[in-house]
């Protein structure tokens, strides 16, 4: 086959007005829609619907290696199996026969493939996106998430945990569907259970409310998969195995609308936002963890139906996590240790509190109002008491309280 110009994805027998996406752009394959040119170095991920209307979407990801004087830039190709309705791969003899039988590269290149973006009307912080939600997936990474050579993932894919609860499904539903899926490879999360084995009375009773043994003991026990001839430090690891994972399930809820993926996104948040130790053992880690929420939480509007109701009812588990996360940093104030990677994790949390304000009204400090006057239609002025904010404050009957055994 002829060399292109460019690095190509080349998508063969597609179907017209199916459901096709890359990476962030959504849209309906045309009759003369071949694929895509002119893709960025990098980590990319194709997905594809047999109808816009179906929830069930099927994707792969791949890998554009960096520009070689020395190498052709890469062509990819896959074709359209009409029994599974999904992209298979195919061989580059089968490419070769097709491209010709549509007249030949150069015809195909210019007329057939569209070049790589990330909206339609090219502005610039969309086209930036991708790689900012990416920055931490690895190829070793998803040789673990996925197992699957291939790098394939459908909504229907499922962490073992999450199986027996994906919504619109019936338990029978779930293990014919699932049964034929390769299981995600998740971090193994257990929030009920986040103090090291053995550790009894305050030790067990510390762990639990700060999760930061937990978190580091994550990091070890899934670091193991990523050693594969990788040598990172271990702030590195931190960010591949706990932010790549949280980056790989965003864009998976984004993409694929998989719900197991949106549950481990959630228990990531549960670990990370009830540390208090490591916030301060690792600032800069946490500080590239809340940059990271802001950026996902400003995308949130991409997923179908929402990420999550953000409303104070629906919102209450982000918002009650990043309540007891601004306490910890509130607790740090006016330490004598803290420097400027302390300093750069309440920046970072002050950027992502002014962000939720803005957008859900969400007030996460403890300065609000409990008793106050309220002016009532006909002008009369009465005293209000409110103790909403009681359990988001563990105050009143949610107070902690101390029992004698």
């Amino acid at each position: 086959m002829s060399t292109p110009l460019t690095s190509t994805l080349l998508l063969l027998n597609l179907p017209p007005s199916i459901l096709c996406g890359i990476d962030l752009l959504t849209f309906n394959t045309s009759p003369t829609f071949l694929g895509i040119k002119t893709l960025s170095p990098g980590l990319h991920f194709l997905f594809t619907s047999p109808s816009p209307s179906l929830s069930l979407r099927e994707g792969f990801w791949f890998l554009i290696p960096s520009p070689s004087p020395s190498s052709p830039p890469p062509i990819l190709h896959r074709k359209w199996d009409p029994e599974h309705e999904t992209l298979v791969p195919c061989s580059e003899d089968e490419a070769r026969q097709y491209v010709n039988a549509k007249g030949g590269w150069k015809e195909v290149y210019d007329k057939n493939l569209t070049p790589y973006r990330q909206s339609t009307d090219g502005e610039g912080d969309k086209e930036d996106a991708w790689s900012y939600l990416t920055e931490h997936v690895t190829p070793e990474l998803l040789d673990h998430f996925s197992r699957d050579s291939e790098w394939g993932i459908s909504s229907a894919s499922s962490g073992v945990q999450d199986r027996d609860v994906i919504p619109g499904l019936s338990a029978r539903e779930v293990d014919t569907v699932i049964g034929e899926e390769k299981e995600l490879g998740m971090l193994g999360i257990d929030l009920k259970r986040t103090w090291r084995e053995g550790a009894v009375g305050r030790e067990r009773t510390e762990q639990a409310r700060d999760r930061s043994w937990y978190l580091g003991d994550l990091v070890t026990r899934n670091s193991e998969y990523l050693g594969r001839g990788v040598d990172v430090g271990e702030e590195q690891l931190w960010a591949n195995v706990i932010l790549g994972q949280m980056e790989i399930c965003f864009l998976m809820v984004l993409t694929l609308a998989n719900y197991s993926c949106l549950e481990e996104w959630k228990r990531i948040l549960a670990v990370v936002l009830t540390c208090e130790k490591a916030v301060w053992e690792k600032p800069r880690f946490f500080a590239t963890f809340l940059r990271l929420l802001k950026r996902q939480l400003e995308r949130g509007d991409d997923v179908e139906g929402g990420l999550f109701d953000m409303s104070d009812d629906g919102g209450g588990f982000l918002k009650g996590l990043l309540r007891g996360f601004k306490r910890t940093l509130e607790q740090r104030k006016g330490a004598e240790s803290s420097g400027k990677d302390d300093e750069d994790v309440k920046e970072e949390f002050e950027e992502v509190e002014k962000w939720v304000r803005v957008q859900y009204g969400w007030e996460l400090g403890d300065e609000f109002v409990r008793r106050g006057m309220l002016e009532l239609e006909d002008g009369e002025m009465v005293e209000m008491e409110t103790g909403e904010m009681e359990e988001e404050d563990e105050s009143g009957e949610y107070a902690p309280v101390v029992v004698e055994l």
